[in-house]
C-alpha cells in the first residue's frame, strides 16, 4: 500500500470518501515526515495541534456526508499567508513575534473547505528571490541531488518550501505566491505542478504584499488534476481586495476532459533565446510534438516585446515593494531595535530597518525607491508601465489570432545548488525569472508542468501560458501535457 503521506490530493480524497483512511491517520502519517525532515528546512512553524484538531473535524464532516473536495486533506501554508495565532513572518527577521488575529481569504477559504494545517512553509524574504536562500530561517534545500553528488540544490523561489515539502511528500499539497514566477520557477525544479492564476481569482487579503500589482497566490500540487481541486477551494471573489474578481469560480477538475483536439498553441520565437541550453529546447520541442499528438494545432507567434520584461519587471517591483514595505517601522508589530540614549523616532526607523531587513530586501527598496524618486519617476517607473502595457497587448494580439495557450519553458536551467550564485551579479539570479515574469506583467494565469529530466537527473519543466479566466482550458491543456509527458520520477531519500 501506497504510505499516505505520498498520496494525491485526488487518491487521498476518493479513499477519504470511501471510509479507508481517515484524515486523522492522513495528517498523523504527514506529520511524522514533516518532523524528520529538518534537513530540508522547508516547514519553519509547526502547528500539529491545530492540524489535528481539524482533521478530527474533518473526518465528522466526511462521515456526515459533507465533504468538499478539499475536506481533510494536510497541506502546507506559505509563510507568507497570514494564519490567525500562528506566527507569520513572510520569511523576514523584521516581522520576529508577528502573529496575527486575522487569517488571509485564502487560507480561511482552504480551512472552511476542511483542510488541515501542517504549519507554516520556508521562504525568500518578502517573496524575494529566486533560490530561497533569502529567509530569515536559512536556506531550503531541494529534496533532489544531482546524480552521484550530494551537492545541495535550491527549490527554487520564493516558493522553496512549498516547493521542497510538496516534492519530498512531507505534504499532500501547499499554497504559493508568484509575483515573477514564485510558483512555476520552484515548482519546475522539483517536479511538480504550479499555477498562478489570472490575477484577481485568488484573493490578496491577508497575504503579505511585495509587488501588489503582480502579487497571485496559487496552488502547488503532485499533479494537475490536484491543482484543479485545490485552486477551485482558494479562490473566490473577495470584497476586502479591491483587485478580486466578482466572476463565478468554475469546476476545474471537470474541465480535465483530456480532449484538446481544435485548440491551438503558440509557440512565441523570443523565448528561443541565445544560449539555451539544449536540454531545455529539446523539452520544448518535445512538448510541442506531444500536444501537436494530442490533436492540438501548433503555429509560431511573436511578442515582440518579451526582451523587455524583465528590465520592466524589476523596475516595477521593486517600486511597488519600496512602498509597501514601508509600513514596517518597529512602531506596531514585529522587531523593533534597541536604542541608544538620545535615538528619536528616525534613529529607531533607521535601525529597525537595517537589523530587520536582508540584503536582497534592502536592494529592491533601495532600488524601488530611486525609481519613484523625483528625478527618475518618468525615465524608469513611467516607462516601465509603458513598456508593461506593450507587453500585455503581445498577448491580446495572439489571442485575438486565435491561439488558445502558449508553450514555453518554464526556466533555463534546472536547479542549481545552494551558494552557487550568491557572490554573483544579482542579474544572473534575477535572469531565472526570464521565462515567467511576462506572465505576471499582463496578469495571465500561467502553469508549470514536470515533463522531463536532465542528464543529472533533474526535473525540467514547461510553461503553458493560457487567456485570462480560463484556467479551466489551461488546466485541460496542461493536463494532457502531463500525460504524454509521463513524469513520474520521485528524489531519493536521502534527508
Amino acid at each position: 500500500m501506497t504510505a499516505l503521506n505520498k498520496l494525491t490530493i485526488a487518491d487521498a480524497r476518493n479513499k477519504l470518501r470511501a471510509g479507508d483512511i481517515t484524515s486523522v491517520e492522513l495528517t498523523e502519517a504527514c506529520l511524522a515526515e514533516t518532523v524528520t525532515s529538518g534537513k530540508l528546512n522547508a516547514f519553519v512553524h509547526h502547528t500539529p495541534d491545530i492540524a489535528l484538531a481539524q482533521a478530527k473535524a474533518a473526518d465528522k464532516r466526511i462521515a456526515a456526508g459533507d465533504a468538499p473536495d478539499m475536506c481533510g486533506i494536510p497541506i502546507g501554508m506559505k509563510d507568507l499567508f497570514c494564519t490567525k495565532g500562528v506566527a507569520s513572518q513572510a520569511g523576514s527577521a523584521i516581522l520576529n513575534g508577528f502573529r496575527p488575529e486575522y487569517e488571509s481569504t485564502v487560507s480561511q477559504n482552504l480551512w472552511d473547505a476542511g483542510a488541515v494545517m501542517l504549519g507554516k512553509l520556508n521562504m525568500d524574504e518578502f517573496a524575494m528571490g529566486s533560490s530561497n536562500e533569502t529567509s530569515t530561517y536559512g536556506d531550503a534545500v531541494s529534496p533532489w541531488r544531482r546524480t552521484g553528488s550530494d551537492v545541495a540544490l535550491t527549490p527554487g523561489g520564493s516558493s522553496g518550501g512549498s516547493a521542497a515539502a510538496v516534492a519530498a511528500d512531507l505534504c499532500l499539497a501547499a499554497t504559493g505566491t508568484d509575483t515573477g514566477g514564485s510558483i512555476r520557477q520552484p515548482a519546475a525544479f522539483t517536479g511538480i505542478v504550479g499555477i498562478k492564476p489570472t490575477y484577481g481569482r485568488c484573493s490578496r487579503w491577508g497575504v503579505v504584499a511585495y509587488a501588489s500589482s503582480l502579487d497571485q497566490a496559487g496552488p502547488m500540487t503532485k499533479t494537475v488534476r490536484d491543482a484543479a481541486i485545490m485552486l477551485g477551494a482558494m479562490a473566490s471573489h473577495d470584497p476586502k481586495d479591491s483587485t478580486s474578481s466578482d466572476l463565478p469560480v468554475p469546476d476545474f477538475e471537470a474541465a480535465l476532459t483530456g480532449d484538446i483536439r481544435g485548440k491551438t498553441i503558440g509557440i512565441p520565437k523570443e523565448y528561443r533565446m541565445d544560449g539555451m541550453p539544449s536540454e531545455i529546447a529539446k523539452l520544448w520541442d518535445d512538448g510541442t510534438a506531444m500536444l501537436r499528438d494530442a490533436g492540438a494545432k501548433v503555429v509560431d507567434i511573436s511578442l515582440p516585446h518579451t526582451r523587455y520584461a524583465l528590465p520592466a519587471y524589476y523596475v516595477i517591483a521593486p517600486a511597488e515593494a519600496s512602498s509597501n514595505l514601508a509600513r514596517y517601522d518597529g512602531v506596531r508589530y514585529g522587531h523593533r531595535a534597541k536604542l541608544a540614549a538620545g535615538d528619536g523616532i528616525t534613529e529607531m526607523y533607521e535601525k529597525t530597518r537595517a537589523e530587520g531587513f536582508g540584503a536582497e530586501v534592502q536592494r529592491r527598496i533601495m532600488i524601488g525607491t530611486y525609481v519613484l524618486s523625483a528625478g527618475f519617476y518618468d525615465a524608469y517607473y513611467r516607462r516601465a508601465q509603458r513598456v508593461r502595457t506593450l507587453i500585455k497587448k503581445d498577448f491580446e494580439d495572439a489571442f485575438a489570432l486565435g491561439v488558445d495557450a502558449i508553450l514555453t519553458p518554464a526556466t533555463p536551467s534546472a536547479a542549481f545548488g545552494l551558494g552557487e550564485m550568491k557572490n554573483a551579479d544579482p542579474v544572473q539570479m534575477y535572469l531565472n525569472d526570464v521565462f515567467t515574469v511576462t506572465v505576471n506583467l499582463a496578469g495571465l494565469p500561467g502553469i508549470s508542468v514536470p515533463a522531463g529530466t536532465d542528464a543529472q537527473g533533474l526535473p525540467l519543466g514547461l510553461q503553458l501560458i493560457g487567456r485570462p479566466w480560463e484556467e479551466g482550458d489551461l488546466l485541460n491543456l496542461a493536463h494532457v501535457l502531463e500525460q504524454a509527458a509521463g513524469f513520474v520520477s520521485k528524489p531519493a531519500k536521502w534527508w
